[in-house]
């Protein structure tokens, strides 16, 4: 039996510093970012006259950059520290998201949302980090806050974009500028300066991400990934379009599925893995996605089927973002920051392959087409995982209390999470 570790809550859980709270509500802000978007997409392609595909950058140029910044973002933090990491952060997102709700053309929207993806990859890869060290009350409550944090924003961001985007496809661009702003003054206000020179981490090499990818249980894990995320942006980024939606319906359909996906990602998953090897979790959850990706398919000119197709979804892929991220703590000695920017610069070019590659299969096959496609590239990542199970060996062995928190604190970013 494979011994959870990291997940009990504490009843100290809610007694954090200011500190905590303002990093913590600036991540549920910046997790909004991922699915702010999906339900002012048809808007914005009416709008503008773009077609879908058009719109569905709006995701890759986010999820492309985001993916190819995570290489570096151990590199910078461990320079600069954390503090002056999340602001930069935060700042470049502030400025981006605001000029995106200017634009007067999709094409600059894509542009903008581009770097946007930059700011977003270095705030949240120094996130957990800093939670961890400045929480109260152990590091496996500060890990249940980051998660809790992270779910909260995976269901808001779509709701407030619906209720935003009910108003103006330009609204959820100025709100998240807004909000982005009252983290960055909030943790200009609450977290102090990094600590002495002594206790940053050591300074890695930038091309170390890359390197770590030669490991053979990491390389499993991130191919996997990157056909897993594959399903996953589908679903996200092309289901508005068959469904039909005006905004806040699709704010609604989308906040159901971030729920879902916030609710077992915190509680079930770690249920499943305290009770099996976190393998034979994803042994089972993968070929579950892909069942509910064909189904979407087969439903997809009703609309009530599709949404709870959807839903569904979102239940799946909580347990398959925190069983996947906890195998990416254990695969390997490297150091965590490094493993997990590598690891995730993978997952991202899925998550930025899939919308338009969605909307052109759509367009040249039938509207059915692309959930048969992702529920195949799903169990792609299947049988990845399943060939591989010897270089995994190590993700399901038990373990222990000591250091295992700390090793943690570095692990977990959005491409963990997303």
């Amino acid at each position: 039996m494979t011994v959870h570790a990291g997940h009990g809550a504490s009843a100290s859980i809610l007694k954090q510093p200011k500190a905590v709270w303002a990093v913590a509500f600036a991540c549920v802000i910046a997790f909004m970012g991922i699915g702010l978007v999906d339900p002012i997409l048809p808007a914005i392609a009416e709008s503008l006259e773009a077609t879908p595909t058009e719109t569905e950058m709006l995701f890759t140029s986010y999820l492309l950059v985001t993916g190819l910044a995570m290489l570096g973002t151990s590199w910078i933090s461990s320079r600069i520290g954390a503090k002056k990491t999340l602001l930069i952060g935060l700042g470049i997102i502030v400025v981006f998201a605001a000029a995106a709700g200017l634009s007067q053309n999709v094409e600059s929207i894509i542009g903008f949302r581009a770097g946007w993806g930059l700011g977003n990859a270095l705030f949240i890869s120094t996130a957990l980090a800093t939670i961890v060290g400045a929480a109260t009350g152990g590091t496996g409550s500060a890990i249940i806050l980051y998660e809790a944090a992270l779910g909260l924003g995976i269901a808001v961001g779509p709701l407030l974009g619906g209720l935003l985007g009910h108003v103006s496809w330009r609204g959820p661009f100025f709100g998240t500028a807004a909000l982005m702003a009252v983290g960055f003054i909030a943790i200009v206000a609450f977290l102090k300066d990094d600590a002495d020179a002594a206790t940053r981490p050591v300074p890695t090499k930038l091309s170390a991400p890359i390197r770590a990818l030669r490991r053979p249980a990491l390389a499993v894990l991130a191919a996997a990934a990157l056909f897993y995320n594959i399903g996953f942006f589908v679903l996200l980024a092309y289901s508005p379009f068959p469904l039909g939606f005006d905004a806040l319906g699709l704010g609604f359909t989308f906040f159901g599925w971030g729920m879902a996906l916030a609710i077992t990602s915190v509680f079930v998953a770690p249920l499943l893995t305290a009770r099996m090897p976190r393998t034979r979790v994803l042994w089972i959850a993968l070929p579950l996605l892909s069942l509910d990706l064909v189904a979407a398919g087969l439903v997809i000119e009703e609309p009530t089927a599709l949404v709870v197709c959807i839903v569904a979804g979102g239940l799946v892929l909580g347990v398959l973002n925190t069983v996947l991220t906890e195998c990416v703590m254990e695969a390997t000695d490297l150091q965590r920051s490094v493993a997990s920017s590598a690891y995730s610069a993978v997952r991202f070019l899925g998550g930025a392959l899939a919308p338009p590659a969605a909307a052109e299969l759509a367009h040249l096959i039938s509207p059915s087409a692309p959930y048969f496609a992702a529920a195949g590239s799903v169990l792609i990542a299947a049988l990845v995982v399943v060939g591989g199970h010897r270089a995994l060996r190590r993700v399901d062995r038990v373990e222990g209390d000591g250091g295992a928190f700390e090793r943690e604190a570095e692990a977990i970013t959005v491409g963990d999470a997303a």
